[in-house]
């Protein structure tokens, strides 16, 4: 009879150890290593609970673009929940506020009224610069920077408003890690920061994002994705959940090639790390 017990015991053991194996990502890292060594490729995939699948150089400080924007978000929710703003309260565009680059409220009429909730929505969806530094001025920057060093993120770092082409001449830029960032998706997620409702509308924005060519760009369709995506002539990046029978957090900026390229190889590493959590389902 212990001969039987200790047997069984070994069984589910081993049935356990099998059940938690660690997905095998050699794909990916043999896809890395197709490319040029001059070329930097930052990269963390984790499980929603911050379970490490892969990662390359995550802790490594890289110029963020608008990728930054998901820690400004959550400081706007944070001021929402302690009643500074409401999602509601409105704002009134002025000549002074417009900014080049991606948006769409560069070329509206000064004058427009909108909500702060329309504002914090093209911030994401559109990746809307003139949005995002409306936003930045209302929150303040150093709350921003200040929540991002009370949850542990530090390497979260806006240091400069959105199309600040001087301060990037004198060598300012905003920065993230992919630890980092991943940390503050999963929080989002988890509903971790300012309150779950408030939570759930930034899943909605990250849902929605407008820039489909980076991580989504293989993945099926019918896959839904929350995701920010982050470009410059200097970086491509992005950071986001894939919710896949088996869902994984990712975050990917490539360095030093042109964004097409990036753009390409953001989209395989996206597909490569889908099938790999997914093969089975």
């Amino acid at each position: 009879m212990r001969y039987w017990i200790v047997l069984f015991g070994f069984m589910l053991l081993f049935y356990e150890i099998k059940g938690q194996q660690k997905p095998d990502f050699a794909p990916l890292e043999t896809y890395l290593m197709s490319f040029s060594s001059k070329m930097r490729i930052n990269i963390q995939v984790e499980s929603l609970d911050g379970h490490v699948y892969f990662s390359q150089q995550p802790q490594e400080m890289v110029p963020s673009a608008s990728v930054i924007k998901i820690p400004i978000l959550v400081e706007l929710m944070e001021q929402v929940k302690t009643g500074r703003f409401q999602l509601e309260d409105k704002y009134i565009l002025a000549d002074s506020d417009k900014v080049g680059g991606s948006g769409v409220l560069s070329k509206r009429m000064a004058g427009e009224e909108m909500s702060i909730d329309e504002l914090a929505r093209l911030m994401m969806i559109a990746s809307d610069n003139t949005a995002t530094n409306v936003i930045i001025r209302k929150v303040g920057r150093e709350n921003i920077n200040q929540r991002s060093r009370s949850l542990g993120l530090e390497s979260l770092q806006l240091n400069r408003l959105m199309m600040d082409t001087a301060a990037v001449a004198r060598g300012i830029d905003n920065y993230v890690t992919c630890r980092d960032i991943n940390t503050l998706l999963r929080l989002i997620y988890h509903q971790k920061v300012a309150t779950p409702m408030l939570c759930e509308r930034m899943m909605g924005f990250l849902y929605e994002n407008q820039d489909t060519l980076t991580l989504p760009r293989l993945i099926p369709k019918h896959i839904k994705i929350a995701h920010k995506t982050g470009g410059l002539a200097y970086v491509r990046g992005d950071a986001g959940i894939v919710f896949g029978e088996v869902p994984f957090v990712i975050s990917v900026f490539i360095r030093d090639t042109k964004v097409e390229e990036a753009e390409k190889m953001l989209g395989e590493i996206g597909e490569i790390c889908f099938e790999i959590l997914n093969k089975n389902n």
